[in-house]
């Protein structure tokens, strides 16, 4: 009997299916591209059709590759971006609003005096990043009928007629009391959401029903959110352990252990995943724009695309005094400045595109070492290393820019698809009840280690500089942030 499973990562640009077995690997994998729409007022919307397409094209094409039958199936989601939709026929009222997406901001100003009482209840920062904003603003200014919920709710609906979500998923909302995990009546009220009817909040590695878009009926056992599959694939089981995810945008996330943490620094505290054998928690900062800055620059002509990054990064040895702090969707953790905007500085007339691309290198790779130190002062727990994947940790010269600049490890994934291979874990926990995590996983071996190859103050010298264009950029005067 088969114990493959078919794993899908459902992001903002595109999803993932691979077919992966537990002994012998990817079998089978595919992707099929999304583009989000840009409209003004910082709106970032997808047609949800499209999402839900998206997955079923790459599934297939995923099991066709494989060419032998799966026994389950997995889905990793987005997180914060959300929708109206009919419950009872699944089809949308309106499009899916992006994570990135700015148009909230209406909201959380009415709710800023709440905001300290919003963010010890749910662990999160009161910004439209996360999903209620984004649900009050679609009631306010869309509709009022059907159910408003986070995209993997309906996805999973799509393929299961389930009304679901996991616990990760609902930390990311800003209705979810993190202790209890459970939705709390009083963020809701907050936001205007009392009375709405809720996804039930399963776990994990939940059997939530079966599916037959992909051909034969099969199980779904695994619902995850992204970032939250990446750390586990990661073997970040410890606290103190921690990962960054370099795709449309930048995420670190950090173990924190089996108790809720609230920052004292500006990041977010949120379930890690909530397993048969338990919660985990972990603490989460985010760089909005990464993969997503690159692709304005190819949109320029500046680059061809990602692809390109290192050949134009390696014809400069420094940025020749540019700086790039790439905000296009504002700053996330731990400045919360949704306001801000990208910067180019430092302009000359020596200024080459090799300079910029350099720059936009430095600014990524900044920010997550802003992110990391962070997560140490919150912890009080050191982190040796950090483990890294997506598409932009195959690029040697962001890869040991991140080195240098954090004066630590950074320890390649094998695999540029660790979300997709963490929910096929999970998707294995739930079809083989009693798997452990680290049994699900796998051994854990990087595929490349780069070591810091500048001294301790030349990288203090490099992060002052970034922080300085920050600095300017938020109109601030003292070097501080």
């Amino acid at each position: 009997m088969t114990r493959s499973v078919l794993a899908i990562d459902q992001g903002t640009s595109g999803t993932t299916a691979l077919v992966v077995d537990p002994d012998r690997g990817v079998l089978g994998a595919a992707r099929v591209d999304v583009r989000p729409r840009y409209g003004p007022a910082s709106a970032v919307e997808v047609d949800p059709q499209e999402l839900f397409t998206s997955v079923v094209e790459a599934g297939r094409r995923a099991l066709a590759e494989a060419g032998e039958p799966v026994a389950a199936v997995g889905l990793a989601n987005q997180g914060e971006t959300v929708l109206a939709w009919d419950p009872v026929s699944g089809i949308p009222f309106t499009d899916a609003v992006i994570w990135q997406d700015r148009r909230a901001q209406e909201i959380c100003d009415e709710l800023a005096d709440g905001a300290d009482r919003l963010r010890e209840l749910t662990g999160l920062p009161l910004d439209p990043y996360f999903a209620a904003p984004k649900m009050a603003w679609l009631r306010r200014h869309r509709t009022r009928s059907g159910v408003v919920t986070t995209s993997d709710a309906w996805l999973v609906h799509q393929l299961t007629g389930a009304v679901v979500t996991d616990p990760a998923t609902a930390s990311r909302t800003m209705l979810l009391d993190l202790d209890a995990v459970d939705w709390s009546g009083e963020a809701l009220e907050a936001f205007g959401l009392d009375g709405e009817r809720l996804p039930e909040i399963v776990d994990s590695d939940h059997v939530v029903g079966t599916t037959d878009v992909f051909g034969p009926v099969l199980p779904v056992t695994g619902v995850l959110v992204d970032q939250q599959a990446a750390l586990l694939a990661q073997h970040c089981l410890e606290p103190g352990a921690a990962k960054c995810t370099y795709g449309t945008g930048a995420f670190v996330l950090a173990n924190a252990g089996d108790r809720a943490v609230r920052s004292s620094t500006g990041l977010v505290g949120c379930v890690a995943w909530r397993l048969a054998s338990g919660t985990s928690y972990c603490l989460d900062g985010q760089v909005y724009t990464v993969g997503s800055a690159i692709r304005w620059l190819a949109d320029l002509g500046v680059v061809s695309g990602a692809e390109d990054l290192d050949r134009l990064a390696g014809e400069a040895p420094d940025a020749g005094g540019v700086t790039f702090v790439p905000a296009f969707a504002g700053l996330a953790a731990p400045t919360w400045r949704g306001d801000a905007r990208a910067q180019i500085g430092g302009l000359g007339l020596g200024a080459t595109r090799a300079h910029v691309v350099r720059a936009l290198v430095d600014g990524i790779a900044a920010q997550v070492v802003e992110l990391t130190e962070a997560m140490v002062a919150d912890l009080g727990t050191p982190i040796v290393a950090l483990r890294v994947d997506g598409g932009l940790s195959r690029s040697r010269v962001l890869m040991q820019t991140q080195a240098d600049l954090l004066q630590r490890p950074v320890e390649v994934y094998p695999s540029p698809e660790a979300t997709a291979l963490g929910i096929a874990a999970v998707a294995r926990m739930g079809l083989e009840p009693g798997t452990t995590i680290a049994e699900a996983t796998g051994p854990w071996r990087p595929a490349a280690v780069y070591e810091p190859k500048i001294s301790a103050d030349e990288a203090a010298h490099r992060l002052a500089t970034h922080r300085e264009a920050v600095c300017r950029l938020l109109g601030e005067s003292d070097g501080s942030l």
